[in-house]
């Protein structure tokens, strides 16, 4: 097996999806997980403004009308939350993100007194974060905030990783990375906005140049740019497809360095070794 079909097989990507069946197969993982465990009454998740809060951020919202329609009362609820650093400069593209996906209950919580304290905690011990392990904080405290909420409401805390994310670990680790449920997983980045498409989603949403906006000095530096590859060559590369040799030696580099941010905390019994 090559390293491009192990990859595939991990993430599970197909490489071509019946859209309905997609968003069938996300909203009923999540029904099923809130009938199978009776403490969950909710779903938290962060949304951004991007495609992939917008995209698991609706399906959601489907799951738990559709959970509230057979228990024939509200008890499940959608809590969106905005975690801004201060002002987010596409602010207009997070509210609009809200009013289409239309949650149950929306949070705001600004993170940029908790991020600068710990900052300068850090400084006043003598560890000066550079600009990108301050990225880092940012998505770390915005998980943290997320699982205060979750704690607070019995709900769950949900993450957008899909297949185009996983495989380059372009996400922070126990930040963005950590959550309960990963209701995207195995899609890719052209997969997720064909979803979007047939759910109605204002465009600009979706078609928008992927950012993941954690660094001062760098700000809205798109993903392809940090990245060195394009999504389309990603996305093709996990349906199977030839790409040139120079993004697929990038995108296999990323992907076994990475491993770390796919596996649960190494133990004793993990042959990470071989």
């Amino acid at each position: 097996m090559t390293l491009q079909h192990q990859i595939i097989e991990e993430l599970r990507v197909l490489p071509n999806i019946k859209v309905q069946d997609e968003i069938s197969k996300s909203i009923d993982f999540l029904k099923e997980y809130a009938k199978r465990y009776s403490f969950v009454k909710g779903f938290v998740l962060g949304i951004s403004g991007g495609q992939d809060s917008t995209l698991t951020g609706k399906l959601t919202q489907l799951a738990v009308d559709e959970l509230n329609a057979e228990a024939g009362e509200m008890k499940y609820s959608f809590f969106a939350v905005r975690l801004p650093y201060g002002v987010q400069a596409d602010e207009q593209d997070c509210q609009d993100a809200i009013d289409y996906i239309k949650p149950t209950k929306t949070f705001t919580v600004n993170i940029k007194n908790a991020v600068d304290a710990s900052v300068m905690a850090l400084g006043d011990a003598g560890v000066e974060l550079n600009d990108f392990v301050k990225g880092n904080e940012k998505a770390r405290e915005r998980m943290k905030v997320q699982y205060s909420i979750a704690a607070m409401n019995g709900a769950v805390v949900l993450g957008t990783d899909h297949a185009a994310e996983a495989i380059t670990g372009f996400y922070t680790k126990f930040g963005d990375g950590g959550a309960d449920l990963m209701p995207i997983f195995r899609l890719n980045k052209r997969q997720g906005k064909q979803l979007l498409a047939a759910l109605k989603c204002p465009e600009h949403l979706y078609m928008k140049v992927p950012t993941a906006d954690l660094e001062e000095n760098r700000p809205s530096l798109p993903d392809e740019v940090a990245l060195g590859v394009t999504y389309d060559q990603i996305d093709d590369y996990l349906e199977g497809k030839e790409i040139p040799e120079e993004p697929r030696r990038i995108l296999e580099g990323y992907y076994l360095r990475s491993q770390h941010k796919r596996h649960m905390p190494i133990t004793i019994f993990d042959d990470f070794w071989k």
